[in-house]
């Protein structure tokens, strides 16, 4: 048997309206690439990218969902078991956010009660073309408590430091978990200026 080459296996999933770039966001983190070319995901397509964190190798499985409503009977079964769904919106698109309450109910009616969840405004680089406001997409992560970055697939902006947060709070969840189950293991829990700090390096390796 081939051996393990990593020691955890996260499952994340990419929604929101179609043409808000979550194909570019995958490839700029999985490939280091960026492409202009807008072709429409059909159905569901994934990437998998090995990352370090806290001295363990995971092995993330990002799962890319096609926007339009056609597809959504397709998508809607890839919800449970995510650990991770990160909700993007296109800031010069107001529909795209106005959705993103349609999407946090998808993912309540779908999903595993503790789904770790994130809020991504994507295409900060067009700022000349802003709509959504910085502040209001704070308002409503805010609101559902969960965490906010805006984002440049393009410009190759939080891309990194978006999947390493998510991971990370994946990581928090599983090692209370396993500490729960055995009470004499030992979880390091860092402080967040620690990992403010370790952001700011890049976490992923």
């Amino acid at each position: 048997m081939a051996k393990k080459t990593y020691d955890l296996l996260f499952k994340l999933l990419l929604i929101g309206d179609s043409g808000v770039g979550k194909t570019c966001i995958l490839f700029r983190f999985s490939d280091d690439a960026f492409t202009s070319t807008f072709i429409s995901t059909i159905g569901i397509d994934f990437k998998i990218k090995t990352v370090e964190l806290r001295g363990k190798k995971i092995k993330l499985q990002i799962w890319d969902t096609a926007g339009q409503e056609r597809f959504h009977t397709i998508t809607t079964s890839y919800y449970r078991g995510a650990m991770g769904i990160m909700l993007v919106y296109d800031i010069t698109n107001e529909k795209s956010f106005e959705n993103i309450v349609k999407w946090l109910r998808n993912i309540d009616e779908h999903a595993n009660e503790d789904v770790e969840k994130m809020i991504l405004g994507n295409k900060c680089d067009m700022d000349d073309k802003r709509v959504v406001s910085r502040d209001r997409g704070h308002a409503i992560a805010v609101e559902h408590g969960i965490r906010f970055m805006e984002t440049s697939a393009k410009a190759n902006i939080n891309i990194e430091r978006a999947f390493c947060e998510l991971a990370e709070a994946i990581l928090d969840k599983t090692s209370g978990k396993d500490s729960a189950d055995n009470p004499e293991a030992r979880v390091i829990v860092y402080r967040k200026d620690q990992d403010k700090a370790q952001s700011s390096k890049g976490c992923c390796a």
